[in-house]
């Protein structure tokens, strides 16, 4: 065999060998209150959809997605944490098995196997689990110790000066820790983390949220985080009321819906207490959910 048929042979290889695999990574539920997830919708519709208890509180996912691909491995979210106090934690009801820490343990990782952490937003059910106490529950660290932070420079200026709609979720112990222990670096609009693994910036719920688009087999998945966080989100109507700019929600929501039509992409929904990925389609009403399935039924 000559060296360019031997160069050939090795980066068909290689391209085998590092195929990309997802995995659903879940850290459980908590409760937020249904007229906040569902803005200005009566409850009369919404109650249907995910039913509140005697607190109008209803119950949502907090799933993030770890993406493998040859020595990198890359953590999508990372849930609300285990750092804040129980004053904190008795507000949002958390329950469910699962943890970030057990979740990946179960997938045959721990959390030094990281390499990298993509934080779509510095919310605290999206960063919270970015950062624990020491061992000695006295001073703040990484949790993932090997891992590069991965935020956006605008949005992380955001959270640093937050306006006062914003300032309760944008917690410090979750956010600085990051930066002065050296691991935090920003992603460029444009730009891919690695290959086949871009993202989408929108503006609504928050400044400079990054959505994942990640092209794995024959599949675009798009990670939706809290543009369309459950598949209740899907109409363009159905905006939270956290969003900071709820009508640039609406335009970017039917701008990704119309991308999907065209692109056959796959939404992967954060805070969906029950469906981990759906499709959308274009009725008389407006764009609707199509079908819904698990992450391991379409990969």
């Amino acid at each position: 065999m000559s060296c360019s048929q031997y160069l050939v042979f090795f980066l068909q290889y290689n391209d085998l060998i590092c195929v990309m695999d997802l995995h659903v990574i879940d850290t459980g539920l908590f409760k937020l209150d249904g007229g906040a997830m569902f803005g200005v919708v009566p409850k009369v519709l919404w109650n249907n959809l995910n039913p509140a208890d005697e607190n109008n509180l209803c119950n949502w996912a907090m799933r993030c997605l770890l993406v493998e691909e040859g020595n990198r491995l890359i953590l999508i979210d990372t849930g609300i944490g285990d750092k804040q106090d129980d004053k904190f934690f008795k507000h949002y009801y958390l329950s469910g098995d699962n943890t970030l820490e057990s979740s990946l343990k179960k997938k045959g990782f721990s959390v030094n196997d990281i390499t990298d952490v993509f934080l779509t937003h510095l919310h605290f059910d999206h960063v919270g689990g970015a950062v624990k106490w020491d061992k000695d529950h006295i001073n703040l660290e990484c949790r993932f110790p090997n891992a590069t932070y991965w935020s956006h420079e605008r949005h992380w200026r955001h959270a640093m000066a937050p306006n006062p709609r914003e300032r309760a979720s944008f917690l410090r112990e979750n956010i600085l820790p990051i930066e002065e222990n050296g691991q935090l670096k920003f992603l460029r609009p444009g730009e891919e983390l690695i290959k086949n693994f871009s993202f989408i910036e929108v503006n609504g719920h928050t400044e400079a949220m990054m959505l994942p688009k990640i092209q794995v087999k024959d599949k675009t998945i798009v990670y939706m985080a809290d543009l369309i966080p459950s598949r209740h989100h899907v109409p363009v109507n159905y905006v939270m009321g956290y969003d900071i700019r709820p009508l640039d929600t609406m335009k970017e929501r039917l701008k990704v819906h119309e991308e999907a039509l065209l692109n056959d992409y796959v939404y992967f929904f954060e805070h969906d207490p029950d469906t981990e990925c759906g499709t959308v389609k274009m009725t008389e009403r407006g764009m609707r959910l199509d079908e819904t399935f698990s992450l391991k039924e379409i990969l």
